[in-house]
């Protein structure tokens, strides 16, 4: 999680055009990408929902980027959307299932790239909130994902999405209580409990672990989730009574 506001932006047709250009070649190395792990896309249902999810990451990088070029940072995170999309789209079917380590690599290649756009970001000095939320948005949906997965590979019950959408719930409980939508400080905390998140997903979803196992992997991914989450909603609450 990275980058801070630098710049304003411009809300222009040409600024727009870069943004949706750059976009457009995404959607073709997604593409490339999915012809070559074809075992992931097997059916017309794994294109249909990969490109459903690029679609909507698409849609979120319109409506937040208006400053021409996205830079490299944030394509980094671009290339990160579209590993994240072939995961999504090899849940339909549960074709995940028939190329389990391969789904894996591409998931975890997303989670290493987490960090490499945010040492790009401090290198260019391309610091943005932009870039920041795009990564936590795509944490966010890499998790909820990998907990479908989880549930559908090991059969542990509807409890493990509660570690996918915590942090949805978060946000609505913000549109009624106000104080829970003001800004947060910067936490190694938190993103420590982001990264062993997808790490204990990870290694719950590979097929040498014991589904025992799998489910104190994701019952420790869920608990210090909810404890991040606590302390946080305990900080903003004493900042609103303050």
């Amino acid at each position: 999680m990275r980058r801070l506001f630098t710049a304003s932006p411009t809300h222009s047709l040409p600024n727009r055009i870069y943004s949706t250009g750059e976009l457009f070649l995404g959607a073709l190395l997604l593409l490339g990408l999915g012809s070559l792990l074809s075992k992931l896309m097997t059916q017309a249902a794994n294109w249909w929902l990969a490109y459903a999810a690029y679609g909507l990451i698409s849609l979120f990088v319109l409506a937040f980027w208006a400053q021409g070029p996205l830079g490299w940072a944030n394509r980094i995170t671009l290339f990160r959307a579209v590993l994240i999309a072939l995961v999504a789209g090899a849940l339909a079917y549960d074709t995940f299932t028939q190329a389990i380590w391969l789904w894996l690599v591409v998931a975890t290649v997303a989670l290493l790239l987490d960090g490499v756009d945010g040492w790009v970001a401090r290198r260019t000095q391309s610091f943005s909130t932009f870039g920041a939320r795009f990564d936590m948005e795509l944490d966010a949906l890499l998790i909820l994902l990998l907990c479908i997965g989880l549930i559908r590979l090991e059969s542990l019950g509807l409890w493990v999405l509660l570690i996918g959408v915590m942090r949805y719930l978060f946000v609505a409980a913000g549109w009624y209580l106000s104080w829970l939508s003001k800004p947060l400080y910067a936490s190694f905390r938190r993103k420590l409990v982001c990264v062993w998140q997808v790490s204990a997903l990870l290694l719950a979803l590979t097929p040498l672990t014991h589904p025992y196992l799998a489910s104190l992997l994701a019952l420790s991914a869920l608990i210090s989730l909810a404890y991040s989450f606590g302390m946080d909603s305990w900080w903003l609450y004493r900042q609103y009574r303050r």
